[in-house]
C-alpha cells in the first residue's frame, strides 16, 4: 500500500441488480481510483529519479511471415489507468499532479473496424489527443532523460533520438515499485472485479447444467463462452476444461470435439474481464451425485471454504499454504488414500505428490497479477520454501488484497509412479488407482482481504446467481 495514502473502502457486500448499477458505481469511484494512480506514481518517480512516464498499450503482432495477427494483449499498467484493451498503438504520457494526456490512435482504415471514439465516464478525466496517423503518435510520444517508458512498444520512443533525450526503457526500479503497491486494489478496481465475477460464473452456471455423458468439452467451451457473453481472444486466460483424466494435466490446453466413453468428471477453470480486470474460478463435477469421487469433491470444497475462513490483514500466505496441506492431509486419510497419520503425510511430501501448486496468487490487471513474491517497493523477494517452488505469492495480506485460495487434490500418474515407488507402504494403491480415471479435482474462489476479514467474491457471485433463477 502507498505509504501516504489511506484507501478508503465503499465496495458493496452484494454484487449488483443490473450492469447499469455497476456502471454508476464505477463512475463515482473513478476519479478516488485516478488519485490513488497518481500519488503511486508520483512515489515511484520519486524513488527512482524520474519526471514522468509514457505507458504505451502495446502494439498488434504481426504472425512470422503470415499477414495474420497475433490476439492482441494490452500492457497491464495502461488498463489500470484507462478502461481500454482494445487500443492497439495508444499510449499515456503522466505527469503527478498534471491531467494525464491519451493519445488515442484511431487510422482511418476500411479493411478493419477503427476504433470507436472514446467514451464513457472516464473520459472527462483525460486530455484525450486522437492520432490519425502514426506520424501524429510519434508526434506526441516526447519525453526526455528523466523520463520511463513502459510497455512492450516502449523501443519505438527511442528510435533516432539522441542520447541524451531517451528515456529509461522498462526500468525495472520503477516497475517494481509499482507492482509492489498495486497488489492493494482502490475500491473501483474491486467493483470491476465484481462484474467480472458476475460474468465468469455465468458461464460457469451454463456449463454445470449442460455437464452430461455425451458432452464434449468443446461443447462445453462454447456454452461457457455464450453464457459469459466473450469471445476466445476476449477471456483472461485460456479456458481450462477437462473430463475425465484430463483433469490431472494442471494446464490442460486441449479440448476434445469427440466424448469420452464414459463421462466420469469435469474440472473447469474459466475465467472473465471486465474494464481490464480479471476473475479466475474453479470448479469440479462428479457424474454421479453418489460415488467415492462425488464424496471426495464435498470433502475438498469443505477444506477450501475452511481455508477462506484463515484469510484476513496479516495473515502470511506462505503459513497458509502450510495449513491448506495439514487439511489435505486429513482429506486423504479421510478417503482411505493414505494409511499413515496425517502428520506423517506432510513430513514425507506425500501431499505434495497430490497437490504440487500453490495455493493461489494475488488477482487483478492480470489473471497471475504482479508483485506476488515481492517484498517492498525495491524489488526485494520473498521466495517461496524450498518444497513449494511454485507458490506464486509470499506475502503477509492486507485490507484490498485480492488473491486466489484453489487447493486442489489430483490423481497425476508420473507423481503418483514417484509416490508409490517412495512410499508404497504409506498409501493406498487401489483406492488410488480407481481414482486415477477421474482425474482430479480444483476449487477455486477470488476473495477480497477486508480490515476485519475477507469476503469471498466468487460465492456471493454463484449465490446472487441462484437468486436471481
Amino acid at each position: 500500500m502507498s505509504s501516504t495514502l489511506t484507501i478508503s473502502r465503499s465496495s458493496p457486500d452484494v454484487p449488483f441488480a443490473s450492469r447499469a448499477e455497476l456502471e454508476a458505481r464505477l463512475a463515482s469511484e473513478y476519479g478516488a481510483h485516478l488519485a490513488i494512480l497518481d500519488q503511486r506514481l508520483d512515489e515511484a518517480l520519486r524513488a527512482t529519479g524520474f519526471d514522468g512516464a509514457v505507458i504505451f498499450a502495446g502494439d498488434e503482432r504481426v504472425v512470422f511471415r503470415d499477414d495474420q495477427t497475433y490476439p492482441f494483449r494490452v500492457e497491464p499498467y495502461f488498463k489500470a489507468w484507462v478502461p481500454l484493451t482494445r487500443a492497439p498503438g495508444s499510449f499515456l504520457r503522466l505527469v503527478p499532479g498534471q491531467r494525464p494526456m491519451l493519445v488515442y490512435k484511431q487510422i482511418d482504415d476500411y479493411w478493419h473496424e477503427p476504433p470507436s471514439d472514446p467514451e464513457g465516464y472516464w473520459t472527462q478525466h483525460f486530455d484525450i489527443r486522437v492520432a490519425k496517423t502514426d506520424a501524429d503518435a510519434r508526434k506526441l510520444s516526447g519525453s526526455g532523460a528523466r523520463w520511463v517508458a513502459i510497455g512492450s512498444a516502449a523501443e519505438r520512443t527511442v528510435r533516432g533520438s539522441s542520447t541524451a533525450t531517451q528515456p529509461a526503457i522498462n526500468d525495472p526500479r520503477f516497475l517494481n515499485h509499482l507492482d509492489f503497491t498495486r497488489a492493494v486494489k482502490t475500491t473501483y478496481e474491486v467493483l470491476c472485479m465484481r462484474g467480472a465475477q458476475a460474468m465468469a460464473v455465468r458461464g460457469h452456471v451454463a456449463v454445470a447444467a449442460a455437464f452430461k455423458s455425451g458432452t464434449t468439452e468443446l461443447e462445453l467451451h462454447q456454452a461457457y463462452l455464450a453464457a459469459s457473453g466473450q469471445r476466445e481472444t476476449e477471456l483472461p486466460y485460456a479456458n481450462i476444461i477437462g473430463l475425465n483424466e484430463h483433469a490431472a494435466t494442471l494446464h490442460y490446453q486441449h479440448m476434445r470435439a469427440e466424448p469420452p466413453t464414459v463421462t466420469r468428471s469435469l474440472l473447469i477453470d474459466a475465467g472473465a474481464e471486465l474494464k481490464g480486470y480479471a476473475a479466475d474460478i474453479t470448479r469440479t463435477y462428479s457424474a454421479s451425485a453418489t460415488d467415492d469421487f462425488a464424496a471426495l469433491i464435498a470433502s475438498m470444497d469443505a477444506l477450501q471454504q475452511r481455508i477462506c475462513e484463515e484469510v484476513k490483514p496479516g495473515v502470511d500466505f506462505i503459513v497458509l499454504h502450510a495449513f491448506t496441506h495439514r487439511q489435505l492431509a486429513n482429506v486423504l486419510r479421510e478417503h482411505k488414500l493414505v494409511t499413515c497419520s496425517a502428520d506423517e503425510a506432510v513430513a514425507t511430501g506425500i501431499t505434495r505428490g497430490f497437490l504440487p501448486h500453490g495455493l493461489g496468487h494475488l488477482l487483478g490487471l492480470q489473471v497471475h497479477d504482479a508483485g506476488g513474491r515481492l517484498a517492498d517497493t525495491t524489488g526485494k523477494k520473498r521466495e517461496p520454501p524450498a518444497q513449494d517452488p511454485f507458490l506464486r505469492l509470499t506475502r503477509t495480506l492486507q485490507p484490498g488484497v485480492v488473491v486466489t485460495i484453489e487447493p486442489g487434490l489430483y490423481f497425476i500418474p508420473s507423481l503418483l509412479r514417484a509416490l508409490l515407488a517412495k512410499h508404497e507402504s504409506r498409501l493406498s494403491r487401489a483406492v488410488i488407482e480407481r481414482l486415477v480415471p477421474f482425474g482430479g479435482i480444483r476449487i477455486e474462489d477470488n476473495v477480497e482481504v477486508t480490515a476485519d476479514g475477507h469476503r469471498n467474491l466468487t460465492r456471493d457471485a454463484f449465490i446472487a446467481a441462484a437468486t436471481r433463477h
